[in-house]
């Protein structure tokens, strides 16, 4: 029976294949499903501050659900420097089995909360669940150059991305609907987020043995001296270090997209939250779809040149989303009603291209900070990344509450994030001639 030609090229991509190899189909389905578990306690929380909760008023929901946010970002900014040092220092099979333990507890505690329906505990948790998120992140990114050969970096990374935002579609998709089971919401989405711990660590058993890259440090509990020696390792390499800062930029852009959307679907193009969820999904969509275009383009190498392609992209789009012309009416559209309009159906190519774009970006970063940072101080450089990337959502969410709070629009709001991404990139391209050099060679 022939094999249609698409779909060969599909099977032959190294993504693809890595599924099958145990040395990283138990690592992604460790990393899938505890960024499912993540997305799917917070956004099940946050709908049962919201809606659930007879005793909070609007002002202190709207309070708890900011203080729940900061508490999930702050452990990254305590606990990376120590993270990449252990990274760096034990086998990383056994750390991740710990992580994942450490996940296993904290979802128990979360079970005693809900059934207890203490809102202190349960919000307190995301510190917790924070520290885990943090302690997992530099293992997770140092562990794929190890385990993976040179050609397979960037469909190793494809994937990873891929499934972070599949997991933060199926997260907010599953919390709303796990919490909103009548009389028992709070109960299947407490059993849910322990069956996932519990998988995670099950399967994460199954993940090879990964030796230490730098077992005779000395681990450093000063948590100020330890960001500061993450990123003075960091900044030894030059292209490393500035493409931290373009990880970081995306997702200053990635945290504003996604956070302004609901209002965006709700108050500009008059959409009901199923439209909300249709056009998360696209965006979550279009990131996996660019992940493995970047793939298919970069071949056997990490191809830095499209870095300048998909920020152009993520500008032009972010512009052209700005002139897109709606007639919000009095009753919010359903999905089938959403796309009857034609200027709808170019928001939602829009919204799927900058993820497409995004994808293109995001991915020779990470591979390109894996390949070249020192395989010795490898975690502790991710470390440093897991610090930035969590400033720069702190920033993001300051810098919409500034645009937003002077009576600005959301479409101006990401207007402006759009045009931002034309100067930060251009002075990352600046910096680095190389991204711009290989640009320049994709199309000669």
């Amino acid at each position: 029976m022939s094999v249609h030609p698409i779909t060969a090229q599909l099977l032959h991509m190294k993504s693809i294949e890595l599924l099958g190899r145990r040395r990283f189909l138990p690592f992604f389905l460790t990393q899938f499903a505890g960024a499912l578990n993540d997305n799917l306690y917070k956004n099940g929380l946050t709908i049962f501050i919201a809606y659930q909760s007879v005793a909070i008023d609007q002002s202190e929901s709207n309070l708890l659900v900011n203080i729940a946010a900061g508490l999930f970002i702050l452990p990254f900014f305590l606990f990376s420097g120590i993270a990449g040092q252990l990274a760096d220092k034990l086998e990383k099979s056994r750390l991740i089995r710990r992580i994942k333990l450490l996940e296993v507890g904290i979802m128990l505690f979360a079970w005693l909360a809900f059934y207890l329906q203490s809102m202190t505990l349960l919000i307190g948790l995301l510190f917790l669940m924070g520290t885990q998120s943090a302690l997992f992140g530099p293992v997770k990114y140092s562990l794929l150059p190890q385990v993976l050969k040179e050609d397979e970096l960037v469909g190793g990374n494809a994937l990873v991305q891929s499934g972070t935002f599949l997991a933060i579609l199926l997260g907010l998709i599953a919390g709303v609907l796990i919490i909103g089971i009548e009389d028992s919401g709070p109960a299947w989405l407490s059993l849910s987020v322990l069956l996932l711990a519990l998988f995670g660590y099950l399967i994460s058993r199954k993940i090879p043995l990964a030796a230490p890259q730098a077992g005779a440090i000395r681990i450093d509990f000063h948590l100020l001296r330890q960001i500061r020696q993450s990123f003075q390792h960091a900044r030894l390499n030059h292209s490393v270090f500035y493409s931290i800062i373009g990880i970081s930029w995306f997702w200053f852009l990635g945290i504003t997209y996604v956070t302004q959307l609901p209002n965006y679907v709700r108050y500009e193009i008059g959409g009901s939250e199923q439209v909300y969820v249709l056009l998360l999904a696209l965006f979550s969509i279009g990131i996996g779809a660019g992940s493995f275009l970047c793939e298919r383009l970069s071949g056997d190498s990490v191809e830095i040149g499209l870095v300048p392609v998909g920020a152009l992209g993520l500008t032009l789009f972010g512009v052209d989303l700005f002139f897109i012309q709606h007639a919000a009416g009095t009753t919010l559209l359903s999905p089938l009603e959403f796309i009857e309009i034609s200027a709808n159906i170019h928001v939602m190519f829009v919204i799927f291209i900058l993820g497409v774009f995004g994808g293109l970006y995001i991915v020779p970063l990470f591979a390109l900070v894996q390949k070249r940072s020192e395989v010795d101080k490898r975690a502790r450089i991710i470390a440093a990344n897991n610090v930035l990337n969590a400033l720069f959502m702190v920033l993001a969410t300051v810098f919409s509450m500034l645009v937003l709070g002077s009576g600005l629009s959301i479409k101006l709001l990401l207007l402006f994030i759009a045009l931002l991404n034309l100067i930060v990139a251009g002075l990352i391209m600046l910096q680095v001639p190389e991204f711009m050099q290989r640009m320049k060679g994709l199309f000669h």
